[in-house]
């Protein structure tokens, strides 16, 4: 198509046939500077890759980047924080990846990396944490951690289904409930001006003006959204042969969205993956049955056969146990609220989210983004300080998922060869015991020499 807030490359489209992408030897790879830090870390970041590019394979293959504008940067340009020219790249050329990006405060888009999640329907948040030995941790056993997050990217509370307090929106909501479902409006506990004036009255306030003032939200989970979510994560898992797969959710008390994202996600590994699979709703089953000790003893058969065990954990629970007991994770699937606290939780364990890579992708169309984890950090623009680890890294999961191995090894064995030197950015030199403090663009070098 024609663009005209940016220009398209020499080069091949990346197109899907079959569920497998089809890369050409040199893939226009449309990518977004980013705000406040992000033309630091990105210039750091495309140096890597197409350094990686070229000692991998020697001049035969390289990335056409395309640039494209989104945030601060579009705003300045062409009065648009996000032009259809961006998201239309992302769309004809599958794959794409970004730096961070500023949403606007006030009206209009409420998050820029989530209007492009659900525009291109991106319901998967891929976040793999691991540890790289030499980085500052907080914990005792950082090594310990090594988890890929499955991450239900386009439903649940981030969908933005909300009405502000005191709005005529916000007060049909209300009146709905009252008619209709008197049950539930009654644990509305300020939903009318009645409750309103109580409670004035119970704290000793006067001449108070009361306002029905009550925000809602709207969480929502489908059986569509869940099954394509858990059966990525399982796809990954037993594509990669990892251990096991983590149903994570508050299903105790959400029974009706993140009690039926367990079910359902137990349903479909049993569905579509059979006696490839082990998972805990068998185990129930079988002890209901037969007792604990057959339940136990097919459990144990089955994973010695080589199945993938496929279990779940209350989200509280499960925040507290990547701290206290890691190796007990390895794939972890969850709903989108969820999928945020832990993706943070455990990379501030691994040396937090400057280095934290991330990637949205739909397996069915081919579509993905992937894209740095951490803030614009406005205050260091243009200082060249920062890590560019989150980006790099996501460069790393993102030519893996193209199947250049090649250069993601590279720039894996790069990454860690430069924090091993102790050549470092000064998030990291201030808390490593002999380290030296370097720039942006020299942490981006010290990379390259040690692939």
């Amino acid at each position: 198509m024609a663009y005209t807030t940016c220009t398209v490359p020499q080069g091949g489209k990346i197109t899907i046939a079959a569920g497998k992408l089809q890369v050409p030897e040199q893939p226009i790879i449309p990518f977004i500077r980013g705000d406040g830090t992000g033309p630091d870390i990105w210039a750091a970041s495309q140096r890597v890759f197409d350094a990686a590019v070229a000692q991998a394979y020697g001049g035969k293959r390289q990335v056409a980047w395309m640039e494209v504008f989104a945030g601060e940067e579009s705003f300045k340009r062409f009065n648009n924080w996000l032009p259809d020219d961006t998201v239309a790249a992302f769309r004809e050329f599958l794959v794409g990846i970004k730096g961070p990006l500023t949403t606007p405060i006030g009206g209009g888009i409420r998050s820029l990396n989530v209007a492009l999640r659900q525009m291109l329907d991106l319901y998967v948040c891929l976040r793999p944490v691991q540890y790289f030995v030499g980085v500052p941790s907080p914990v005792k056993h950082p090594e310990k951690v090594d988890m890929v997050i499955f991450r239900e990217n386009t439903e649940d509370i981030y969908a933005g289904i909300e009405w502000a307090g005191g709005t005529p929106e916000a007060q049909k909501v209300l009146d709905f409930l009252a008619k209709e479902y008197p049950k539930e409006f009654n644990k509305v506990r300020f939903g009318t001006q009645q409750r309103s004036e109580e409670f004035w009255k119970s704290v000793g306030a006067t001449d108070v003006k009361n306002d029905v003032c009550v925000g809602i939200g709207l969480k929502t989970t489908s059986w569509s959204g869940t099954v394509r979510l858990i059966h990525s994560a399982i796809g990954y898992a037993l594509k990669f042969k990892r251990r096991s797969v983590t149903i994570v959710h508050k299903g105790n008390i959400m029974k009706y969205t993140e009690g039926a994202f367990r079910d359902w996600g137990y349903e479909a590994a049993e569905k579509y993956f059979g006696d490839r699979v082990y998972t805990w709703a068998q185990w129930e089953r079988t002890k209901k049955a037969q007792g604990e000790d057959a339940a136990n003893a097919e459990q144990k058969a089955a994973l010695g056969a080589g199945r993938l065990l496929i279990k779940d954990s209350i989200a509280d629970i499960a925040l507290q146990q990547v701290l206290t007991r890691p190796e007990d994770f390895d794939v972890i699937a969850t709903l989108n609220l969820n999928g945020d606290y832990l993706s943070d939780a455990l990379a501030a364990q691994v040396g937090g989210i400057g280095i934290a890579p991330g990637g949205n992708i739909n397996y069915i169309t081919g579509h993905a983004i992937f894209e740095a984890t951490h803030g614009t950090a406005p205050k260091y623009a243009g200082k060249d300080q920062v890590n560019p680890g989150s980006v790099i890294l996501s460069g790393e999961m993102m030519f893996r998922h193209l199947g250049w191995v090649e250069v993601a090894d590279l720039i894996l064995k790069g990454l860690n060869g430069a924090i091993a030197s102790k050549r470092v950015t000064y998030d990291f030199a201030r808390q490593m015991e002999g380290a030296e403090q370097v720039k942006c663009s020299e942490f981006a070098s010290n990379i390259v020499a040690h692939f």
